[in-house]
């Protein structure tokens, strides 16, 4: 599974080792309490994935950005909750590469209803599990 961290959304989507393929699946809430483990507990129930990939975001010069101490928390939270293993991928312009793939989506008639921002933090995980497909040597 791959994850897009975010203080008010976990974007979430759903990936084939074989085929090399990721999917986007939804945006989990997020509280001041944190985010939403019951909800991220039933999606990995039901996809049972083998690893989970989260997106480590980065600043334009290569340097971690402020909210990666939080990424690193979260991802620790999940694998001591989950016990999956968890790798990391550089998440840089994601979100902006999501968006634009669901604009042109849209703009192509393949997508009919408005774009928001559950889709694009959903389409942003999507991307962080492809760029990792991409990088993996197995």
């Amino acid at each position: 599974m791959g994850f897009d961290f975010g203080r008010r959304r976990i974007g979430v989507a759903c990936g084939d080792t074989l085929t090399r393929s990721a999917r986007a699946l939804t945006a989990v809430a997020c509280t001041a309490a944190g985010a939403d483990w019951t909800h991220l507990q039933r999606l990995i129930r039901q996809w049972q994935p083998a690893l989970n990939v989260v997106g480590l975001p980065y600043n334009a010069d290569g340097s971690e950005s402020g909210i990666a101490i939080h990424v690193r928390e979260f991802a620790q939270e999940l694998l001591s909750r989950f016990a999956i293993p968890v790798q990391f991928i550089d998440e840089r312009y994601s979100s902006l590469d999501a968006h634009a793939r669901l604009k042109d989506a849209r703009a192509a008639g393949t997508r009919k209803r408005r774009v928001s921002k559950v889709d694009i933090d959903a389409c942003a995980a999507c991307v962080i599990l492809e760029r990792w497909f991409s990088q993996a040597t197995t």
